[in-house]
């Protein structure tokens, strides 16, 4: 029986992620196989589950609308921030990741998109969100 993908799945496989004009951003299939552990993080929820099911050795592209690949982009994610009220030592460049904690112990980045002498634009969408993406893989193995 050939093994399939499931949810928590450690799987060894070739990837292409390009926006939907083919503009490719990242690709295995050149450099060799990258191992992930699913369901920690390693790659996207909405690309995990394009996996599912899948057996070893089957090659798939999926086109997936911005709603279904990284969210709709979000102008309430957009927000100015003073800089005095910036992580301790950073000094934002235009353009450049911020990462700030939430308390929690978690963490979370934005991207700087404005900036003048008292504050920052920040924006908090994933810098795919508003995309649509092509998703295409092989699955090599399933550990």
């Amino acid at each position: 029986m050939t093994a399939r993908v499931r949810r928590d799945s450690l799987v060894t496989l070739n990837y292409r992620l390009a926006l939907a004009d083919d503009r490719e951003l990242v690709s295995t299939f050149d450099l060799g196989p990258a191992t992930l552990q699913l369901g920690n993080g390693e790659l996207a929820a909405t690309l995990e589950a394009c996996l599912d099911g899948i057996a070893v050795g089957e090659r798939h592209v999926f086109l997936l609308e911005a709603e279904q690949a990284f969210g709709a982009w979000n102008e309430h994610l957009l927000h100015r921030i003073a800089r005095s009220a910036l992580p301790a030592g950073v000094e934002p460049e235009l353009h450049g990741m911020i990462e700030f904690d939430s308390g929690d112990g978690r963490k979370y980045a934005g991207a700087v998109r404005e900036m003048d002498e008292s504050a920052v634009l920040v924006d908090f969408n994933h810098p795919l969100a508003g995309q649509a993406v092509r998703f295409e893989f092989e699955i090599i193995d399933v550990l």
